[in-house]
């Protein structure tokens, strides 16, 4: 799978991203920052990456098991301060709406934190090979 992203020609630091077919996605950082503030920043799009994948998980998951859940929400909270020592906290926050059984509502919570996001945050080694390509 390929994403591209291009800077866009504001003179500031908002960049389009392309994903397959869908609409572009904008990204920009805060105006602190030197951005304009215009759209989330690579820290969101990380956050809200692991909130989708759990929600998305556990209404499989109960789907599979034919179990009633009329909706699932999700408040991803981020601590960012012990970013630069190489500790970025996020606290996922999930309400499963219809839902009352304890443990129905532990084992939902439970499939959630085994989603490939989560996973991949938290276990993975992922490897990154950056290049440069000349502009024809």
């Amino acid at each position: 799978m390929t994403i591209s992203i291009r800077s866009l020609r504001d003179g500031k630091l908002r960049h389009s991203a392309k994903i397959h077919s869908f609409d572009e996605l904008l990204v920009d950082v805060p105006e602190a920052f030197g951005g304009g503030g215009s759209a989330p920043d690579p820290h969101d799009y990380f956050d809200v990456s692991l909130g989708a994948c759990k929600a998305i998980t556990a209404r499989m998951y109960a789907q599979r098991k034919g179990w009633a859940l009329d909706a699932v929400s999700v408040v991803v909270t981020r601590d960012e301060r012990d970013e630069r020592k190489g500790v970025y906290r996020l606290d996922v926050a999930m309400t499963f709406h219809g839902v009352d059984d304890p443990e129905r509502l532990a084992r939902l919570e439970e499939i959630s934190d085994k989603c490939p996001i989560h996973r991949l945050m938290t276990t993975s080694r992922v490897e990154i090979t950056t290049r440069t390509v000349v502009d024809a």
